[in-house]
């Protein structure tokens, strides 16, 4: 406050004035007169217009020829009456490359060289050092120097040209040699008192920037979810509904062939459900069907051969792959009158008890793709993945013979990491049952081939990720997840 109103005091005397004048009268730095004047501006007390000018400064270099002398001056004054080696001088004398250049353009020296090796000698009595006087006088702020003499100080790198922005000064509207605090806000109690009608107030400024507020971004997983999503739909598949996290071991296990000792049924593999610990509502002759293929076979097939129990079919867990999704939406199908071929997707939140690693996750995104027709085999199989992959953008895979209780045929697709340099398994793919199917009600000569994909493990390809837990988890980078770009899988 006690700088604003020397300002003010030395504008009222002065009329208009320079803020670099002002720098120089209080002592003070430039920036703290500009920033003085700036809120001076706001109360209307002062107007301010910029302007820009130019001013030539000493450099390093410059400064230290100012006080010591020019680089060709100090090599005459080393130079004794009888003279010096060439070879002393240039190694003893700093700077000896541009001040023995100088020195003999000017006529300072001469070398003679009668005696063999060349000697440099004082060629006149006395000097004067204009460049050193040339420069003090521009440290002294004495600029009446040619221009042409500056620009060949500048090339030698003694002077520089600084560009000065500053403000010219006059009275504002709201002139005073001292500054009265406005108000910022209307509070309750002046209200309530009227004081606010005595009061002045600081004007608004509605051009000023608010601070930006902060908004929310696309995670990776969804910027490649959406990439899978628009994949499906282009392909003409319609998307099945996955919003039932809880499924009962009917739906993800038996209706899917898989036999009630699988070790994948195991709580060691699985998170089962305490409350509600079991699920009633079952298609019963469906279940039926079920329960006789696997006890004791059917459609072709002997079967597995033990006492199915109802009990285990009833257990409700957290679902550890959509396609128990799929189990349902086949069932549905089947109930038509008309069969109609169909294909399904679905792409959700899929819950195993895994250990935690680099590549697993308890929690995991599973993307499922499901085709149903007459007649499809193996060979309609590889050929959909070929399609679909190469919609992702993904070359480097590899497709391996593997064994699923409900498929058979059975393929697992690994996908190579550039991050890890290994082949991940980035999913698994095969042709359904007969013990699936037939018991559903689908007619004999409808197949299904299905395929599962991880979301987390194609991201971390796509975004050069080595650690799921760098995708996921509380160990995420934000900043990571604010600047990634868009996905385009095939890019």
């Amino acid at each position: 406050m006690e700088l604003n109103e020397k300002i003010l005091k030395y504008i009222e005397e002065k009329v208009t004035v320079d803020t670099l004048d002002l720098a120089d009268e209080f002592n003070e730095d430039h920036q703290k007169i500009v920033g003085a004047v700036k809120s001076l501006e706001a109360l209307e007390m002062v107007i301010s217009e910029g302007v820009k000018s130019t001013k030539w400064e000493l450099s390093d270099e410059g400064k230290l020829v100012a006080e010591k002398g020019s680089h060709e001056a100090v090599l005459y004054r080393s130079i004794p009456e009888a003279g010096i080696l060439q070879a002393e001088v240039m190694k003893t004398v700093p700077n000896a490359k541009v001040g023995f250049s100088k020195a003999m353009s000017l006529g300072w020296i001469v070398i003679d060289k009668s005696s063999g090796a060349p000697l440099v000698k004082r060629k006149t009595e006395s000097i004067t050092d204009l460049v050193q006087e040339h420069l003090n006088e521009i440290r002294k702020g004495i600029d009446n120097l040619p221009d042409n003499v500056k620009s060949d100080y500048k090339k030698r790198k003694l002077l520089q040209e600084i560009t000065l922005k500053s403000f010219v000064l006059t009275k504002g509207p709201q002139f005073a040699t001292t500054v009265k605090k406005l108000e910022t806000d209307l509070t309750s109690e002046m209200l309530l008192t009227g004081s606010w009608k005595e009061l002045q107030f600081k004007p608004y400024n509605f051009d000023a920037l608010g601070q930006p507020p902060e908004c929310g971004h696309l995670h990776p997983l969804l910027k490649v979810r959406s990439e899978f999503r628009e994949i499906f739909l282009e392909m003409g598949f319609t998307e099945m509904p996955t919003n039932q996290y809880v499924e009962s071991s009917f739906w993800n296990f038996d209706a899917l062939f898989q036999p009630q000792q699988h070790p994948a049924r195991d709580a060691h593999d699985t998170f089962f459900i305490s409350s509600p610990a079991n699920s009633t509502e079952f298609p019963m002759e469906y279940l039926e069907r079920v329960k006789k293929v696997h006890s004791e076979g059917g459609y072709g097939s002997q079967g597995y051969r033990y006492s199915w129990k109802l009990s285990e079919a009833q257990k409700n867990l957290l679902r550890t792959h959509t396609t128990a999704v799929s189990a349902r939406m086949l069932y549905q199908l089947a109930q038509q009158k008309h069969f109609t071929p169909q294909k399904y997707f679905s792409i959700d939140k899929v819950f195993r008890n895994e250990t935690l690693d680099a590549t697993h996750l308890a929690e995991f995104h599973q993307v499922e793709g499901v085709a149903c027709a007459r007649g499809l085999g193996l060979a309609d199989l590889i050929s959909t993945l070929d399609a679909f992959f190469a919609r992702l953008g993904f070359r480097r895979l590899q497709f391996k013979p593997a064994y699923n209780p409900y498929t058979e045929p059975s393929m697992e697709i690994f996908a190579f990491h550039e991050g890890l340099g290994k082949w991940i398994e980035i999913g698994n793919s095969g042709v359904f049952r007969p013990e699936m199917l037939l018991p559903m009600g689908l007619p004999e000569d409808v197949s299904v081939i299905a395929w599962g994909l991880s979301l987390e493990r194609p991201t971390m390809i796509k975004y050069g990720l080595n650690n799921i837990r760098d995708l996921v988890g509380p160990k995420v980078d934000l900043q990571m997840v604010m600047d990634n770009p868009i996905c385009r899988l095939d890019k």
